[in-house]
């Protein structure tokens, strides 16, 4: 069902699949596939933390003011008690 789904790119599916019929090439593709992606959201999740916090959320003006708070240790530690709660 979800690889109907991918049939609007032709050829996908039996990239994918490694044919028409689904065996074993499938799934270890797709074993594959879900061993890896949560590392990788999990790497996107930590970039877009980092850039945030480097940057700054609560200024998108550009204004250079003195009230930042630094990453470290205030700000990664906080980050660091919200995954352990999650």
């Amino acid at each position: 069902v979800i690889t109907n789904l991918l049939y609007f790119i032709p050829g996908l599916v039996s990239w994918i699949c490694g044919g028409y019929l689904v065996s074993d090439p499938t799934l270890k593709r797709f074993f594959v596939l879900h061993f890896t992606f949560p590392f990788i959201a999990l790497c996107i999740v930590f970039i877009h933390i980092f850039f945030l916090h480097l940057q700054g959320s609560t200024n998108p003006l550009g204004y250079d003011t003195a009230l930042k708070i630094p990453f470290y240790p205030n700000l990664l530690s906080l980050d660091i008690k919200g995954f352990n709660n999650v």
